[in-house]
């Protein structure tokens, strides 16, 4: 985990690189987030990694760390109605470049984790498993990750049947079991619970 790619498009001649990961794709429920960051090529935060791979209570001192030492940084969201409406796929997109037009310093490069494009109007450059290589990455996955447990946090004070402080709208027994004993809720993913619903949804 280091700046090895920062260096690279710094290099290049590119002179302002965010770094950009999602959080929220897999889940049935809530909208999918987005984070861009931009951060000093010479910043060393302890203990930064893939968010995956980090406790609740480090994701959240991190996530202060990295707000206060950030050059910029932006987070952006799709709606459920916006998964259904475009799908999945293109609803990440839009969040990551809401995200990225949220920056007060704007970039003129991204890293992307992952392997696709999400149509910025800046260079990119896509980094597979990006969020364990890059430290502008990881700072992405660490804001948009603790960003939308928070926003399912508040949710589960909506809707406190569904149990979304536990699951945090992700597909475990106990959503599937409280879906089926309540049944769909306005912040449900329709398009990912056809079956449930029926085919003839959407």
């Amino acid at each position: 985990m280091d700046y090895s790619y920062e260096k690279q498009a710094a290099a290049k001649g590119y002179k302002s690189i965010c770094g950009i990961d999602e959080a929220g794709r897999g889940p049935l429920a809530g909208p999918v987030y987005a984070a861009a960051v931009i951060l000093p090529l010479d910043l060393e935060i302890d203990g930064l990694n893939d968010s995956k791979k980090l406790s609740e209570k480090k994701r959240e001192a991190l996530f202060d760390i990295i707000c206060e030492k950030a050059i910029s940084y932006s987070v952006g969201i799709a709606t459920e109605e916006e998964i259904d409406e475009i799908n999945i796929l293109n609803a990440t997109f839009l969040a990551m470049r809401r995200a990225v037009d949220g920056l007060s310093v704007k970039p003129d490069y991204a890293l992307i984790d992952g392997n696709q494009h999400p149509g910025l109007s800046i260079a990119d450059e896509t980094v597979v498993k990006g969020d364990g290589k890059s430290m502008s990455i990881a700072a992405a996955s660490i804001l948009a990750k603790v960003s939308r447990d928070r926003f399912m946090l508040e949710i589960a004070k909506k809707y406190p049947e569904y149990c979304f402080e536990k699951h945090k709208g992700y597909g475990t027994k106990l959503h599937y079991e409280m879906i089926e004993k309540y049944g769909v809720s306005p912040v449900h993913r329709k398009s990912f619970l056809r079956k449930i619903l029926g085919n003839d949804n959407g």
